[in-house]
Formats: C-alpha cells, sequence, structure tokens
C-alpha cells in the first residue's frame, strides 16, 4: 500500500473558497444534468480537435486560432456568469445568448477567410460590426475569467491607439480611426489573433492537458509526499518542504495561486503546528509557488511565447532559465531555514513522515513522464510534438501500478479537464492581443523604451530599475502569460535599446512580472497563502517579498553577466565562479533581511552583510573582492558574538 499522507491539511471547502476568492479562473459554474454534459461533450470536443490538429498539421494560422477562440468563448460565457450575483448551479438565458454569439463571431473568419484575405487591409460594414463584437467579447471574456486589471490596460491603450494625436509630448502619435483599428485587432495576426493566442492553440494547450493528465495519476501528492520524506525532518521541516513540492509543482502548474492553495492546503497549517507564524507560513508558500512560474519546462506556459518572440528555440530557453530559477529556490529555502534557526523550530519526527523508498518504490514511475518531456525538449522534438508524446507516456505509465491507475472515464474527464484549465490562459493571450496590437499599431513599446532609457539618463542600472518598477506595476493581478506579453512589449524594448542580450532583456522583465504575485499592494499569491493561514493579507505579503529577496537579485546578476543565462559563455569555470559568489551573495542579503546569521545581527552588521552580499552577485573582481571582505568581517564580528553568548550560558 502507498504512504498514507500526513493529514494536517485545510478542508476542501475552504481551499475551495479562498481559490475561488482570489483566482478567477476558480470561480465558475458547478453545474448537474444535461448542462453539465452538454458542457463536458464541449470541451472534450475542444480538446479531440487541439489532438487532432496536433497529430494531423495545424491549421492555417487564422482558421486554427479563430477555432480555438469560438470554443474558449462558448466555454467562458457558459461556465462564468456576467454578474456574482447570477446562480452558479444553472446557466442564465443572457449568458447563453452571448455564448452562441462569442461561439460564431470568430467562426465569420472561418467561414469568409477567402474573401477576408482578396480585401485585406479593408473592411465592410459586416466586418466591422463582426469584428467591434469580437473585440468586446475578448474584453469581456477576460474580465469574467481573469479579472479587471488585464481588462483596464487593454481598454486604456484601445484609448491610446484612438487619441494619438491628441497627447503631448513623445508619446504622440498620428492615431487610428475605429474601422482601422478594429481591423488590426480582429482581422489580422498582429492583434487578437497573434502570437500570444497562437501559441495558446498549439503547444500551451497541449501542455496544460498533459497537466491535466498528471493531476488525474496523482503527482501533486506525490509531489507533497516526496517533499516531506526529503526534507520534512530539517529544521524547519514543513516550511522546506513547502519550497520544494511547490518548486515541483511548478513544474507542471500554470497559476501561482493555484499551486498556493494546492499545497498550501497541506504545509501551511504543518507550518503553523510547528511554531511558524501564519504571515511566515503563508508567505513561505506563496513565495514557493510563485517561483514555479519560473522553473522549466514550463515556466507558467510564458516560455512559448518568449520561444516566439525571441525567435530562440524553446529548447535553449529552458535550458538558460535553470539556473536563475534554481537560485532562486535556494534563496528562498536560505530565507526559511535563517527563519528556522532564528526562532529554533523543529522538523517532523521521521516516525511522521513517509519513507522514500516506498514513495519511490509504489509512485517513482509518476515521475517519467516528466523525464521524458525535458528530454524530448533538449533533444530537438518541437514543444508540441514532445507534449503530445508526453500526454500518451503519462496515460501509459499511469496504467504501470495499479494504485496509480487511471480509468477510461478519467481519460474522457482529462480531456474535458484539460479544455476547462485552458479558458483562463485563452482570454489572457486573446487580451494581451490587444495590446500587441496597439503597440505594433502605433509604435508604443519602442516609445516607451525610449522613455525608460531617457528617465535613467541612458545609465543601465537605472533603466533596470526602472524597468523592474514597470514590470512590478504591470504584472500586478495578471496571470502569468498576459503577464509575460505586456511587460516584454513594454519594458523589455528599454533594456535592447542598451544592448542587453534578447533573452536577458525579456527574461528580466519575466522575472518582475511574476515577482508581482507577492509584492504589495497586489500580491494575489500572498493574499491566498494569507487566506489558508488565517493571516494578515499585507503582513504576508511584506514577508513573501522579503523572502522572495533573490529574485529581486537574480534578474540583476544574469543581466550584468548573461553567463548565468548560457550566453557568451567562455569556460565552464566562469560559470561555476558566478554561482558560487551569487549564493554567497544570497545567503548574506537574505541573512540582512532577516537579521540572523549564526546569530541575532546588529543594525551596523546587517548593513556590512547586505551590502555585502550585493557586491558579491555584481560581476566584477574589485566588487567581489570588497563584498568577500565585507562578508569575512561580518561573518568574524558573528562568530564572536556567537562565542561570548555561549561562554556566558
Amino acid at each position: 500500500m502507498p504512504e498514507k499522507p500526513l493529514n494536517t491539511t485545510v478542508s476542501d471547502a475552504d481551499a475551495e473558497d479562498i481559490l475561488r476568492k482570489y483566482d478567477k479562473e476558480s470561480d465558475y459554474r458547478k453545474l448537474e444534468g444535461f448542462a453539465a454534459k452538454v458542457i463536458a461533450a464541449i470541451a472534450i470536443t475542444f480538446s479531440v480537435f487541439q489532438l487532432y490538429t496536433a497529430v494531423f498539421g495545424v491549421l492555417d494560422a487564422m482558421i486554427q486560432r479563430s477555432i480555438h477562440l469560438s470554443f474558449g468563448f462558448c466555454l467562458i460565457f457558459l461556465l462564468y456568469p456576467a454578474k456574482k450575483s447570477w446562480p452558479r448551479d444553472r446557466i442564465h438565458p443572457v449568458d447563453l445568448l452571448i455564448a452562441i454569439i462569442g461561439a460564431a463571431v470568430p467562426l465569420y473568419t472561418v467561414i469568409n477567410y477567402k474573401s477576408l484575405v482578396l480585401r485585406a487591409g479593408t473592411v465592410n460594414s459586416t466586418d466591422f460590426i463582426v469584428g467591434l463584437l469580437g473585440v468586446l467579447l475578448v474584453l469581456e471574456a477576460a474580465r469574467r475569467v481573469v479579472g479587471l486589471p488585464i481588462v483596464t490596460i487593454a481598454v486604456l491603450f484601445i484609448i491610446y491607439a484612438l487619441a494619438g494625436p491628441f497627447i503631448p509630448g513623445q508619446l504622440a502619435h498620428r492615431g487610428a480611426d475605429l474601422p482601422t483599428l478594429v481591423q488590426h485587432l480582429f482581422f489580422t495576426t498582429e492583434g487578437i489573433f497573434g502570437i500570444p493566442i497562437g501559441v495558446s492553440s498549439t503547444f500551451i494547450f497541449l501542455f496544460i492537458l498533459f497537466g491535466a493528465y498528471l493531476e488525474k495519476t496523482g503527482m501533486g501528492q506525490f509531489f507533497i509526499d516526496l517533499a516531506n520524506a526529503i526534507a520534512g525532518w530539517a529544521s524547519g521541516g514543513p516550511a522546506k518542504v513547502a519550497v520544494l513540492s511547490s518548486g515541483l509543482m511548478g513544474t507542471v502548474s500554470g497559476s501561482s495561486v493555484a499551486n498556493v492553495v494546492g499545497t498550501g492546503s497541506f504545509t501551511i497549517p504543518m507550518m503553523k503546528s510547528l511554531g511558524y507564524k501564519p504571515e511566515f507560513a503563508g508567505a513561505v508558500e506563496a513565495t514557493a509557488s510563485t517561483g514555479g512560474q519560473l522553473m522549466p519546462p514550463i515556466m507558467g506556459a510564458a516560455a512559448f511565447l518568449m520561444a516566439e518572440f525571441t525567435q530562440i528555440p524553446y529548447n535553449k530557453i529552458i535550458i538558460s532559465a535553470a539556473i536563475p530559477a534554481l537560485l532562486y529556490y535556494f534563496g528562498v529555502w536560505t530565507g526559511v531555514h535563517i527563519e528556522a534557526k532564528r526562532l529554533g523550530l523543529r522538523g517532523l519526527s521521521k516516525d511522521e513522515l513517509p519513507k522514500i523508498k516506498s514513495i519511490l518504490m509504489e509512485r517513482g514511475h509518476l515521475m517519467f513522464p516528466l523525464l521524458a518531456i525535458v528530454y524530448l525538449l533538449v533533444t530537438g522534438y518541437t514543444p508540441m510534438k514532445a507534449a503530445l508524446y508526453a500526454i500518451v507516456f503519462s496515460i501509459a505509465t499511469a496504467m504501470l501500478r495499479k494504485n496509480t491507475r487511471i480509468s477510461l472515464g478519467d481519460i474522457v474527464t482529462g480531456l474535458e479537464q484539460g479544455a476547462r484549465n485552458a479558458l483562463g490562459v485563452i482570454a489572457a493571450t486573446a487580451c494581451a492581443g490587444i495590446i500587441i496590437g496597439v503597440v505594433t499599431l502605433t509604435g508604443l513599446g519602442l516609445k516607451m523604451g525610449s522613455s525608460l532609457v531617457g528617465l535613467a539618463g541612458g545609465n543601465l542600472f537605472f533603466t533596470l530599475f526602472f524597468t523592474m518598477l514597470t514590470s512590478l506595476i504591470l504584472g500586478m493581478g495578471v496571470p502569468t502569460t498576459a503577464n509575460y506579453v505586456i511587460t516584454s512589449t513594454i519594458a523589455a524594448p528599454a533594456l535592447l535599446m542598451l544592448n542587453v542580450p534578447t533573452l536577458a532583456a525579456h527574461m528580466f522583465a519575466f522575472y518582475f512580472g511574476i515577482i508581482a504575485d507577492v509584492t504589495p499592494p497586489v500580491a494575489l499569491a500572498a493574499f491566498a497563502g494569507a487566506g489558508i493561514a488565517k493571516a494578515n493579507p499585507l503582513k504576508t505579503g511584506f514577508n513573501a517579498a522579503k523572502l522572495a529577496i533573490a529574485a529581486f537579485l537574480v534578474p540583476y546578476i544574469f543581466v550584468y553577466n548573461p553567463s548565468l543565462l548560457l550566453i557568451n559563455v567562455h569556460s565552464t569555470l566562469d560559470i561555476l565562479l558566478i554561482i558560487i559568489t551569487s549564493v554567497i551573495g544570497i545567503i548574506a542579503v537574505s541573512s540582512a533581511v532577516s537579521g540572523f546569521l549564526l546569530t541575532i545581527q546588529s543594525f551596523v552588521e546587517r548593513i556590512i552583510f547586505f551590502v555585502g552580499g550585493v557586491l558579491l552577485v555584481t560581476p566584477g573582481l574589485s566588487t567581489d573582492t570588497i563584498g568577500a571582505i565585507l562578508l569575512a568581517v561580518g561573518y568574524f564580528i558573528q562568530k564572536s558574538k556567537l562565542m561570548k553568548s555561549t561562554k556566558k550560558n
């Protein structure tokens, strides 16, 4: 029999309420009877369509994306009510009507494809009405599934496109009338049907479907049990379990908030039971779960978009992202360890924990699909083929043992769940397409980039700082895929103007857009963690930001020294040196933030460790030397204080 999971958890009902509150994608109707069967049929058909095109070849870009959006609209408007007050156990007639219209509008492009191609660049009155309706439906779908932040940004961009001549200063442009804007946004591959939804209609959907099947096999509980067996006994064990399990879940999860609720329902109560303050327990889970979006191979699906935007092969992106992601988790782990030592928190007794050997014997085969997909991607298979094979492999490997075996019914419901899980990405990428469409029509990306560089006086550090702030603001309350689209379009061009390597510039904007999930005042992952921990949301957010200190340092490191991303690597020794100095610097900065290393730090000691740590992660022999000297002085002071206190006791 498999090991029994530990039973210190949040109830399923409480976890679901928290998920609904902080993750709009989870706030959908619970239908039964005929309506549920209709929804299931549409969702399963959607998944079958995606699998069919993956096997036999993707259709023409506009047709593939239009059908993808048609399915998405239909399911979104049926599952997500227009008003919170509307019933959740049945479909409102208005939503049914909008769902029918939503399914029909994108299909207008499919039906009239040839005539639209022949009159490319012009729209007749019917085109205009359909296109305008399509733009409004995208905004409404995003409002229901993703939330107001991204809709607000998209509307502001539309206003900017229309009001160009009336805008003063550098951001002014010649403007566009409404028919021109609608044509650009809805009838070209520069707007709603651009790269984001193109990636959603191919790679991302299949990876989401892969994740749905992994969930069916019990992968989530396997990760939690494995993390407990590895780290549950250590000082502050449950917090380290949260870091490890959330990192593992992040390899297949597309949502920081869903990751927090999924693993946090187990880890947060466990941390509290061992003496962690609620605000810190919630922060640990939030920070660890958010880091999952930075962890290859999926990276919250943004890696697929990054490959398309930068024209850098996907397998190179995930390999390049590995070291920074591991440094991020090392920073969180260090913060947890220091806090555990400061508070004298113990781990769990080994009798309370599952055994590694039995876990691997019973369920270790569940790791094979993940290993397979990494192998396929690294060896040159396209993301679509790798995901397709991984789906088949995940079902096949689950069949190897009775305790993980899934039935034919599970395979069918996996198709339904995969389609449901993709709705948030569809709405987000379609809405992000509006933003990209305005940028390509007006040249706003270059204008914003020039403004940021001008504000920084052409100085790289200040440009990085202002880009960081821009990415943090743009990323607030926005899901990973849309988050990256926005930050890469608006913030990254500033870095490219200063000759920062393309991958480093995009990764910099991506990192800080993701870290917005744990950065107050709008820190959705931290707020979800606070909900489970029954803690103060803002305090939890500030604790999470402190724990994520590595995430604030690592992007600066790889911009100043792209070798960390395996760009222009001269030797393995260079990479090792960067990693070693970065690790020591992260430990020093984490200790300064916590105010503890070997013993409590004074204010002066915290300054010494913070400055020394920052200098050590800044590339250059002189900065490394000064940083090392400062840390040696700080360590000597800490050691002396510890010896004195030991003698007194």
